[in-house]
């Protein structure tokens, strides 16, 4: 059985952000069962945990064959075993590894950035220079995304993929701010990878343990 790590609870603002969310996607996709193994924050020290993973982080992964961590990596070894995430020729392939390693190379830095300072340095006085300088870059960076994209349904092609889990899932993390509704085909495009069953089953999984720990202890809603 394949098994999955994942956090037993975070904080409200990184549910539905958490990137064991890429790994589960994937396998809904792909059609494969698993268990997720969940860890508590400090789990996240044992020196057990971090043979595992070397950086204490979400996710980790076993299929009885390999043990991996880093979400893209993660995500491209169960692509390259299911042709419901990549496609059998060798120029489809190709395509579907180019975009997926852009997302995490070319548009997550801009995005992690932005997100960092909202999120994590909201209100500290070095933001006030700094905030407009990452959203231009980020702009310019969406603007050339979507003309990437054009008329396409999907990145690498006519159909679904891994890339799209990954580009979906990076520019997710843009969904406290309202910038996506400036690049209306990239906006189209996440509502369309959010719509699949799959990524609601995924994210429905990743949810379930958090509003679990919520309502044992309403206090971690409150604080």
């Amino acid at each position: 059985m394949i098994q999955v790590t994942a956090f037993k609870w975070v904080p409200p603002f990184a549910q539905g952000s958490v990137r064991d969310i890429r790994v589960r996607w994937a396998l809904e996709e792909a059609g494969l069962g698993y268990d997720d193994h969940l860890i508590a924050h400090e789990d996240r020290l044992a020196p057990e945990y971090r043979a595992l993973q070397p950086f204490g982080q979400v996710p980790a992964y076993r299929d009885g064959k390999v043990e991996m961590f880093e979400s893209g990596a993660i995500v491209l070894w169960i692509a390259q075993h299911s042709d419901a995430l990549m496609p059998a020729d060798e120029c489809g392939r190709a395509m579907v590894m180019t975009w997926l390693f852009a997302a995490m190379n070319s548009i997550e830095p801009y995005v992690g950035q932005l997100a960092g300072i909202d999120i994590f340095h909201a209100g500290e006085a070095w933001t006030t220079e700094r905030r407009p300088q990452v959203e231009a870059q980020l702009r310019t960076r969406l603007a050339d995304l979507q003309t990437a994209l054009g008329d396409r349904k999907w990145f690498a092609g006519d159909r679904f993929s891994a890339a799209d889990i990954l580009m979906t899932h990076v520019l997710r993390d843009l969904r406290h701010t309202d910038i996506l509704a400036g690049y209306p085909a990239l906006a189209d495009y996440v509502a369309r990878a959010e719509a699949r069953p799959a990524f609601q089953r995924a994210l429905a999984d990743q949810l379930k343990p958090f509003r679990a720990a919520e309502a044992a202890r309403p206090e971690l809603v409150a604080g």
